[in-house]
């Protein structure tokens, strides 16, 4: 049986963005590729300002791979939640995930999160004038935090960058497949096969990409969705750890009220606009979402939790559908006090209850994936 606990402490002392890094205990390599991410012109004209964060364009992801092979045929793409400043929780996953498939893990990040962020973004000193500040504005909301502030400022002023966040990783996650699958990449054959892990935001952001499919890249891409999958309009995102509540309700408004009704050159409506808008409300467009997500049923899977406040399991039923979320999504529980934000607290006093309920959703993507 793993020990999650230890497993945690000890990849995240010695993991450093950037380092290479060889893990002994289960024979994994650590690597580093860098990644140039390119903007779409009419981008450019939106949001300007945020085209000077070089971090979001120029930045080096991770990779788990078992030691000694070359070109591998198979892999795995891990995609992260909503407002991450960095891999600490996923190592053990990512970990978990290549020691028992054999296949390398793709640890990539979302646009403006993880090492695409500034660090100041996570410096307390200095957020510390900007939560102040929303402190003064919103009174008495204790769902603002020093974790949460940089991104619920930002939502605030301009909620499109959520859909432009995403539609930035979409065009990145593709170009990476045309690399992979071209055989451009050191570490994969040509044709390789990529199927997705993905946790809570990421989970959405997949369900798009599988969706638009762009250059068919994603046709026999397999996803397992932890804690994700859910209609965006029955996300629940106001959490320290998230954004809090003024941020959250700007983003709901603007998405469920606002997004498609503008002028139609606001957007570039292409299939990654359209695979978006249909997965905002559970009513919109319905008949051909789940028809989709029925017709590949056999290519998804996946686990919520009965506790997770943030992605709740019913929203899952509106995205997917009632027999594909049936059929495909189990339901579970653990006997200890988790959130969505932290599925696996390392401070529960009950480690071997802890450690099960680890092994046993990690079992389960190990088996999806074989």
């Amino acid at each position: 049986m793993m020990n999650y606990y230890d497993r945690y402490i000890t990849l995240n002392h010695c993991f450093t963005q950037g380092a290479n890094l060889h893990i002994a205990e289960t024979n994994i390599d650590v690597r580093f590729f860098r990644f140039n991410s390119e903007l779409d012109n009419w981008q450019d004209e939106i949001l300007k300002s945020d085209n000077n964060i070089g971090e979001n364009f120029s930045f080096e992801y991770p990779v788990f791979l078992p030691t000694g092979k070359v070109k591998q045929e198979n892999a795995i793409l891990l995609l992260h939640g909503l407002n991450e400043r960095n891999w600490n929780k996923y190592l053990p996953w990512a970990e978990y995930i290549c020691y028992h498939t054999g296949k390398p893990v793709i640890l990539f990040p979302i646009a403006f999160h993880i090492n695409r962020s500034p660090q100041a973004w996570s410096n307390p000193r200095s957020l510390t004038d900007l939560l102040n500040f929303r402190r003064r504005q919103y009174g008495d909301d204790r769902s603002v935090s020093l974790a949460n502030v940089a991104l619920s400022d930002r939502i605030s002023q301009n909620p499109e960058r959520f859909y432009l966040s995403g539609r930035q990783t979409w065009a990145d996650l593709t170009t990476l497949f045309g690399e992979i699958k071209s055989g451009r990449h050191p570490l994969f054959k040509e044709g390789c096969q990529i199927d997705i892990f993905a946790y809570s935001i990421g989970a959405f952001l997949s369900q798009i990409a599988l969706m638009a499919n762009e250059q068919d890249f994603f046709t026999n891409s397999r996803l397992f969705m932890f804690c994700g999958g859910s209609i965006f309009r029955s996300m629940q995102g106001i959490s320290r750890s998230i954004m809090d509540k003024a941020a959250f309700n700007r983003l709901q408004d603007y998405y469920v009220y606002h997004f498609g009704n503008e002028p139609v050159n606001r957007w570039k409506h292409d299939n990654a606009f359209k695979a978006f808008f249909r997965m905002i409300l559970p009513g919109r467009l319905r008949e051909e979402r789940e028809d989709f997500f029925s017709r590949i049923h056999n290519r998804i899977t996946g686990v919520a939790l009965e506790k997770d406040n943030v992605i709740p399991y019913h929203g899952v039923r509106e995205a997917l559908g009632n027999e594909t979320t049936e059929a495909t999504i189990s339901l579970l529980d653990f006997p200890f006090e988790y959130t969505h934000e932290n599925p696996f607290p390392l401070q529960t006093k009950d480690q071997r209850s802890l450690n099960n309920a680890f092994t046993g959703i990690f079992s389960r993507v190990v088996s999806f994936f074989a």
